[in-house]
């Protein structure tokens, strides 16, 4: 799953029936995680509601797996058949070649203001909106209450704590006491989750990567002598533990600890496990900030139509329909009147959690165009700082200099 997902495709931009009706084409990714649950079914309706009202205007919607979106776009990009409109999982290569269009050249007023402000921020180039979040989640501490009652602890609120909390599980057999996915699918989310609890991050400054600064040192020592030296992972080693690995084991019953997401709740729930959530623990006491994940509506200018998509897109952003997405798929919703409701609804409780995390996330910066690649360099690298023998300071130093140099490469 890219950051979230869901899919819908578009092809070219043409007229249909007289000279006033236009035709938009939108390409986005799937959430669900089967046929009866599919994005596909979330955009028919809301397309049918939506030409009910605009009988000028047809939106021709196909969803693609997140593992194909983002390549099927690029592939019309490339042929010079850009989508009206495309849900995806980034943004800034196409703002920065000028390709898409401003937020505020497409949504009114009220709607743009509507957005979560840590993510609208997220969505710029330069200080310029050209991503709109369409999805998000914030990640929380997941823990298994069987074997916490079992071993006699409580929830930690520290590193320390929670470096207790795995030797009293591993003393139990506990298989994965703290379960550390540094793996290639997806070590980019955990890394910036251990980074934050530790004040650090991934761009301490608005102008530069800050991956070897002394925090971000810190913690990765903490993690390799504390944690994984002390055998409190299990039995995979960190680098090689993917993320669904990991959650598979969490609801088999198998992990003490781990960071997840919301979809966690439904896939742990669904095989009996008990657990409970708390936020990240930080050095000294519970992380002040949180990870944030984001998916992006873009809107590409080679078809025009700026009026007609931004209208469709007030349309989208309403926030019923924001409700109707975040409450089918188990995410947040990105908009603070949708915010506001969820967080005030019964039928919402056990996404209140992760809500209350919102305001205090940081997001990947997608909006730099070298992200996508630093984020590949840190799949693949970031293992090696926690692994026996490791040096955490030479590997992310050595994360620090390819970033730099991408930079400079791409201007940021």
């Amino acid at each position: 799953m890219s950051a979230l997902g869901m899919a819908a495709v578009l092809t070219g931009c043409g007229l249909s029936g007289g000279s006033d009706d236009v035709t938009l084409r939108l390409v986005a990714a799937d959430y669900g995680d089967s046929g009866a649950n599919s994005s596909q079914k979330y955009w028919d309706g809301l397309v049918e509601a939506y030409e009910k009202k605009h009988p000028g205007v047809t939106v021709d919607v196909t969803v693609h797996s997140w593992n194909d979106v983002d390549a099927k776009v690029k592939e019309m990009v490339d042929a010079g058949k850009a989508p009206d409109m495309a849900q995806i999982g980034s943004y800034a290569d196409y703002a920065a070649a000028g390709k898409l269009y401003k937020v505020s050249d497409l949504l009114s007023i009220p709607v743009e203001a509507d957005f979560v402000p840590q993510l609208a921020n997220a969505g710029e180039v330069r200080g310029v909106g050209y991503g709109m979040p369409f999805a998000s989640s914030t990640r929380l501490l997941f823990y298994n209450k069987t074997l916490f009652a079992k071993a006699g602890i409580q929830a930690p609120t520290t590193w320390a704590e929670l470096a207790e909390d795995a030797k009293a599980l591993k003393r139990d057999g506990v298989a994965y006491p703290y379960a550390l996915p540094l793996g290639p699918e997806e070590a980019q989310a955990e890394t910036l989750q251990w980074m934050l609890s530790g004040g650090g991050g991934y761009t301490q400054t608005a102008s530069a990567y800050s991956l070897d600064s002394a925090e971000n040192v810190k913690t990765f020592d903490w993690l390799r002598d504390d944690l994984v030296g002390k055998g409190l992972t299990g039995p995979v080693a960190p680098g090689k533990l993917n993320r669904a690995t990991a959650f598979a084991a969490f609801a088999a019953g198998d992990v003490g600890m781990l960071n997840g997401h919301p979809s966690l709740m439904k896939a742990a729930a669904a095989k009996g496990v008990k657990f409970g959530m708390v936020p990240m623990p930080g050095a000294e006491g519970p992380s002040k900030v949180s990870m944030g994940v984001a998916d992006w509506m873009t809107a590409f200018r080679q078809n025009g139509h700026a009026e007609e998509v931004g209208d469709f897109l007030d349309f989208v952003y309403d926030e019923k329909n924001v409700l109707a997405f975040s409450r089918e798929y188990d995410l947040l919703p990105v908009t603070g009147s949708a915010s506001l409701t969820m967080g005030a609804a019964p039928q919402d409780a056990d996404l209140k959690p992760f809500l209350d995390e919102l305001p205090l996330s940081e997001t990947y910066p997608v909006g730099r165009t070298s992200w996508a690649k630093v984020s590949a360099d840190i799949k693949q690298q970031i293992g090696r700082a926690v692994a026996p023998g490791g040096d955490p300071a030479a590997v992310l130093g050595e994360l620090q200099t390819a970033a730099t140099t991408l930079d400079v490469g791409v201007g940021g």
